[in-house]
């Protein structure tokens, strides 16, 4: 398929998707809209950027407008964060542009205003809803959600939603599902835990891979081997004096680390802003916002927005921390080269993060360049494991008794 045009979709949503400036669609899109069209059950692995979101939302519009059927809640999107459930609202006010349909967003963080929106909308039978578990077990909890038209099911970034411990949550919302309805998996990875899930809930599901945890071919990616007391300076040489690059992502472990992030580059005059969680919702929607409309540079975030952000021509994304988990690598360097655009993606390795990194370079396949520090900046580690790890990691060769064996020891529970 070399359009849209070649799915043959309702004239209102063939309109809407010109409106929005889609022609061609990607390879997630052309394998699972068949798919979703037949009623399939579907379980899909994809990375943040490959367009699934129009995947998944364009076949259940179709379905909406060929059955002229509005009554009552159709589809159910389930998503890990708030910043994604916005994401995929943005998308659907798009889509829906010329299609008459409602829909709803439903995550917490908002005033009582927005809470009491939410809850009439979806007692009212709102045609989409997409929504945080937390914030949905709150509603079914208090008898708001009427499911009994439900078609349509869709688990979006079901990886991450385990990692966040949300399982029970799930299980929870789906019991007070239709046993009768269609239902879609996308996850970026397809653990042992997800095939458990996938196996409870779907039925005779057809299989999509695409580009399973791997960057975009156009990040340019690589690393710098650093020691912590040089990575504040070596972050401020790679941003100073580089008016070209008009979005900058960094992203950091902890949000004590962002906030004082942004208090240095706040300092040395760079157009910035912070997003971690001790935010309001309201200010972290406007600090996104801004960030999106070129107002700032500079975003210093937690990995917080590394799912939940569709930003295009993102210029560079800068790893101040390795991230501890490899598939979260994949989607923060994911952030830049989006829709087959090119960008910069670079990594600050510490002695600590080497293991670490070294289980990114192997998920992905491939070595990412190191780079040489600045003269200024002096040596930084080499790249190589302690001699202390065995080559299971597992199995932890350190001393055991002492002063030494204890930090030792705690050494391997963060890199573990």
């Amino acid at each position: 398929m070399t359009s849209f045009n070649d799915f043959n979709f309702h004239q209102a949503i063939e309109e809407s998707i010109d409106a929005m400036g889609f022609t061609k669609p990607t390879p997630i899109q052309v394998q699972t809209i068949p798919l979703i069209l037949e009623n399939k059950d579907l379980i899909a692995c994809a990375q943040t950027g490959t367009g699934k979101t129009a995947a998944f939302l364009l076949p259940v519009l179709q379905r909406i407008m060929e059955n002229n059927d509005f009554d009552g809640t159709k589809l159910l999107v389930i998503v890990p964060t708030r910043e994604l459930a916005m994401q995929i609202d943005q998308q659907l006010q798009g889509f829906t542009y010329f299609v008459p349909v409602s829909t709803v967003a439903v995550f917490g963080g908002g005033a009582g205003d927005v809470w009491d929106q939410q809850k009439s909308a979806i007692s009212a039978g709102v045609n989409i809803i997409i929504a945080t578990p937390g914030r949905l077990i709150s509603l079914i909890n208090l008898d708001y959600l009427r499911a009994e038209t439900l078609q349509t099911l869709v688990l979006d970034e079901a990886d991450r939603m385990l990692d966040m411990g949300f399982y029970d949550d799930i299980v929870k919302i789906i019991s007070k599902l239709p046993k009768k309805r269609q239902t879609l998996m996308f996850s970026a990875t397809m653990p042992p835990k997800i095939r458990k899930l996938a196996k409870k809930i779907l039925t005779k599901p057809e299989e999509v891979n695409i580009s399973l945890a791997k960057p975009a071919e156009g990040v340019l990616q690589g690393a710098y081997l650093v020691h912590d007391e040089q990575k504040p300076q070596l972050l401020m040489d790679l941003l100073r004096d580089k008016p070209e690059l008009k979005s900058i992502l960094v992203f950091s472990a902890t949000k004590l680390n962002v906030k004082s992030l942004y208090k240095q580059l706040k300092q040395s005059g760079f157009s910035c802003n912070a997003i971690h969680s001790d935010l309001e919702q309201h200010e972290r929607v406007t600090v996104l916002n801004d960030f999106k409309n070129r107002k700032l540079q500079i975003l210093v975030a937690t990995d917080i927005v590394s799912r939940g952000i569709d930003i295009e021509s993102i210029d560079l994304v800068i790893n101040y921390d390795v991230p501890a988990d490899a598939e979260d690598y994949v989607h923060r360097v994911g952030r830049t080269a989006r829709a087959e655009l090119t960008g910069v993606a670079l990594t600050f390795i510490n002695s600590r993060d080497v293991r670490n990194f070294k289980d990114i370079e192997a998920l992905i396949g491939s070595e990412v360049h190191k780079l040489p520090l600045p003269p200024q900046l002096g040596e930084g580690p080499e790249y190589t494991v302690s001699k202390s790890w065995n080559s299971d990691k597992s199995q932890w060769k350190g001393k055991q008794k002492g002063k030494s064996g204890h930090k030792e020891k705690k050494i391997k529970k963060n890199q573990s």
